[in-house]
């Protein structure tokens, strides 16, 4: 952390943590240096920035983008959230043209554009042109802003319920669970936020350790942009399960890998939390037809993980999976077939002796034969203080919450509706080690639209996830979103003047 000296002639100064600044108070009439150091405040974030992908490169694709941003103690009364097409602007003002040769549309216009926190908003678009799309929201928006894009696409690869979380830029990734598969078409998409280009490499790493790619360096993103990068032009070798590494040389970016399969559907596969030498994977829906656990270890060292389910009944060990061995840069798979067996369930891995940092994620298949969708759901943080998860309407919404460690209680909130109604509130109490899937509550009287905030009230680290259903054509089609802190709220540390440092 930078050290900052204080002016006198200032009387008092900013102090800026991540996002959120809090003002430093004049010290008290008592002698300079006296008192005993104060503990950090939680102010709210005054700046956010949310990426979206590109939602689909299906010419049937209907995509919905939801925002909303839980309302928090603490915010000015200012403040905007916009979402607009990720694209370099020419000097009239506009965006270039899209895939198809379509017209120029107007750069000033957003997506979305909420009109106060606690009430979500909507936007739409169809069809393969749809780009990528940069948020930013500030003021009373910023804390917790969160934005759901999910796509629904009637047939062809990847055809199904396809949703994703859009994600904060950063210049580090992890994908387990990415696939250069003869029926996979993956791609991991690229977006960058800022004014310059940003220099990205990509690494894959299949079952016997990485792989070379005489392409896989130095991709450049324009800025304002956003590229998608079909895996299979990475390399020749036809692997099931790969590990996928994004690595920012200079600026940011959002990455996403967007997982197309032939038979079984696709969805979004999130970034992996970073890697732990114990990892929590929730939500696995109670009627998934096979799940499969990809695992990959970045360190020098194998891992060995203990594999157990949390179940409503507490941690149990799948028969045949009760360890998995990983060894040091090598993607590794278990099938761990229909574990939930009729019940709400999450995977906790742990380790077996010594701890070495792990990413993971699971692949999880619904329905038999030729009505088969896939959602991926990789491993993240607990809730913390607070986490949401928008774009929950007339598809069916079930909300997994996980203890691991210890008992805990939550309170799950649902806003009102984007076409009106009041929001509603219920506590739950999670029993240790096991996973419920709660019967979340709705808006009163609401229509539209509406967002789930959880958050914790007491007990250990809580884990969550929101699964989307919704079948078509006898398809059961689904997405899971992992629901980690929302980082609303900064720990900022209150500082005094010290007229001491004048007689040093």
């Amino acid at each position: 952390m930078k050290r900052t000296t204080l002016s006198l002639i200032a009387g008092t100064a900013a102090l800026a943590a991540v996002t959120a600044f809090a003002a430093l108070d004049a010290p008290a009439a008592s002698s300079a240096g006296a008192g005993a150091a104060k503990a950090a405040a939680e102010l709210p974030v005054e700046r956010t920035s949310l990426l979206c992908p590109a939602p689909s490169v299906s010419d049937i694709a209907d995509t919905s983008y939801t925002s909303f941003t839980p309302v928090t103690k603490g915010t000015t009364g200012a403040g905007k959230a916009e979402l607009r097409a990720a694209a370099e602007q020419s000097a009239d003002g506009t965006t270039g043209k899209g895939k198809s040769g379509k017209s120029k549309t107007k750069a000033d216009e957003p997506v979305v554009s909420p009109k106060a926190p606690g009430t979500p908003v909507t936007g739409d678009t169809s069809g393969a042109d749809a780009p990528a799309l940069v948020g930013t929201a500030d003021g009373k928006f910023a804390p917790g802003w969160t934005v759901q894009e999910t796509t629904e696409v009637a047939a062809g690869t990847g055809r199904g319920l396809l949703g994703v979380n859009c994600t904060a830029p950063d210049t580090e990734f992890w994908f387990p669970g990415a696939a250069t598969s003869a029926d996979r078409t993956d791609y991991v998409h690229l977006t960058n936020p800022d004014d310059s280009a940003a220099v990205v490499d990509i690494e894959l790493y299949g079952k016997n350790g990485a792989i070379k790619s005489p392409v896989g360096d130095g991709f450049t993103i324009p800025p304002h942009a956003g590229k998608p990068v079909l895996l299979s032009t990475l390399t020749d070798e036809r692997q099931t399960d790969l590990t996928v590494h994004v690595s920012v040389r200079s600026g940011r970016v959002g990455a996403t890998v967007q997982a197309l399969d032939d038979k079984v559907g696709g969805d979004w596969l999130a970034a992996a939390d970073d890697p732990a030498g114990s990892l929590v994977l929730p939500g696995i829906p109670k009627d998934a037809t096979d799940v499969r656990l990809i695992a990959f270890t970045p360190g020098d060292a194998d891992a060995d993980l203990k594999v157990r389910l949390a179940s409503p009944d507490g941690l149990i060990t799948p028969a045949g999976n009760e360890t998995l061995h990983v060894k040091s840069g090598m993607t590794t798979a278990a099938d761990l077939g229909a574990v939930t067996r009729g019940e709400a369930g999450s995977l906790v891995l742990t380790p077996t002796d010594r701890s070495v940092p792990v990413v993971a994620a699971l692949r999880v298949v619904r329905g038999k034969g030729a009505k088969q969708e896939t959602a991926f759901i990789p491993a993240t943080a607990p809730v913390g203080t607070r986490a949401t998860a928008a774009d929950n309407s007339g598809r069916s919404t079930t909300l997994s919450l996980t203890a691991p460690t210890a008992a805990a209680t939550v309170k799950v909130t649902a806003s009102a509706g984007s076409e009106g109604g009041a929001p509603v509130t219920k506590t739950y109490t999670i029993k240790s080690g096991t996973t419920q899937d709660i019967a979340a509550p709705a808006p009163s009287s609401g229509k539209g639209t509406y967002a789930l905030t959880v958050e914790t009230v007491s007990g250990g680290p809580v884990y969550a996830a929101r699964t989307l259903s919704a079948t078509e054509a006898g398809v059961p089609g689904f997405t899971i979103q992992t629901l980690p802190s929302d980082r609303g709220l900064v720990a900022v540390p209150e500082a005094d003047q010290d007229l001491a440092v004048l007689q040093k």
